[in-house]
């Protein structure tokens, strides 16, 4: 039977290994120090491949570079490289922007999953534990091997054609957005930008409090509930990250589309669709600086959620 079976794969477990990634990258020269200090597993001499021999106790992770196992590890996690099998793995494999190659003889014995990437076994009945699980993601695949191999990019996106084409695209999907949610709701839109202009420090402080209670009890949930409750508590708080991105990035919007029309237009030449036009291109060149997008992608998390914790609160809101 062949084990190249793509199968429903538990959301807590995807979650687990994202978060994993994201862990990974931030701690990866506490690592990168680890990996040399262990003699068991080594580099290869033009510095692209892990090489791990005796790790039966340890979870190797490894970003940028391809991860050979030629004799036991307990799991393996790579970004932006392959993971090769020749040995033994006794739990998981996960790679994120890379392939998983099971050679002949080799073994894994936990689930394994690949996003950007594929799973390939050079064997027709691959040595896999019964009843574990495969899966792939297969798409972006060249994008998520140059982001793990150059994690940094994240922050300083290469400015090109594709990517000024990208924008612009994405400002008239906003645009759209923008014009649909302050059609169905023009009272709500309006109170936002109201609060905005008289309240921003309060909002934005309540919001991104909330934001981060949101994530902490998010990550938490998905490390230690049960993979039901996990997955449900994951899925809530997505939607309330989406809800507070979107109605946040709306208001904040109108609201500067609103304060580059009185800086810059005549009184008679405003009107509420150049006003939020003008917010939208304001706001994706904002987020499309190098570095800066970070701190502004929060502010406007923040922003959504607090405005949305205060639609309903009394006038106190509306002091300065």
């Amino acid at each position: 039977m062949n084990s190249r079976v793509y199968q429903l794969f538990p959301a807590n477990q995807i979650i687990s290994y994202l978060l994993k990634g994201c862990v990974i990258v931030l701690c990866f020269p506490a690592l990168s120090g680890w990996i040399c200090a262990n003699p068991e597993i080594s580099t290869s001499d033009d510095q692209t491949t892990m090489i791990v021999n005796e790790a039966p106790e340890q979870q190797i992770v490894s970003i940028g570079k391809n991860v050979l196992v030629k004799r036991h590890a307990k799991e393996v996690i790579a970004i932006g490289g392959d993971v090769i099998v020749e040995g033994e793995i006794q739990g998981d494999v996960a790679t994120i922007g890379g392939h998983v190659i099971q050679k002949e003889g080799g073994y894994v014995g936990g689930d394994v999953i690949v996003i950007g990437g594929t799973y390939r076994s050079e064997s027709q009945l691959p040595l896999r534990e019964e009843g574990k699980q495969t899966i792939v993601f297969g798409f972006l695949e060249d994008e998520l091997r140059s982001l793990g191999q150059n994690p940094s990019q994240i922050f300083a996106p290469s400015f090109s054609i594709a990517f000024l084409a990208q924008r612009a695209f994405v400002a008239l999907l906003w645009f759209v957005i923008s014009m649909v949610i302050t059609t169905l709701a023009p009272g709500a839109v309006s109170r936002a930008v109201a609060r905005i202009q008289l309240s921003a420090l309060k909002v934005c402080a309540l919001g991104a409090a909330s934001f981060l209670l949101v994530m902490g009890l998010t990550v938490g949930g998905v490390a230690i509930l049960p993979g039901y409750l996990a997955a449900t508590l994951f899925f809530m708080g997505l939607l309330i990250l989406i809800l507070g991105y979107v109605f946040g990035r709306v208001s904040i919007q109108l609201w500067l589309g609103k304060l580059l029309q009185r800086r810059f237009l005549s009184e008679t030449s405003r009107s509420e669709t150049l006003a939020t036009l003008l917010g939208v291109l304001a706001w994706t060149l904002i987020l499309s600086l190098p570095y800066v997008w970070l701190l502004v992608l929060f502010t406007t998390f923040a922003f959504g959620i607090g405005l949305i914790l205060t639609g309903r609160v009394s006038g106190r809101w509306q002091t300065p």
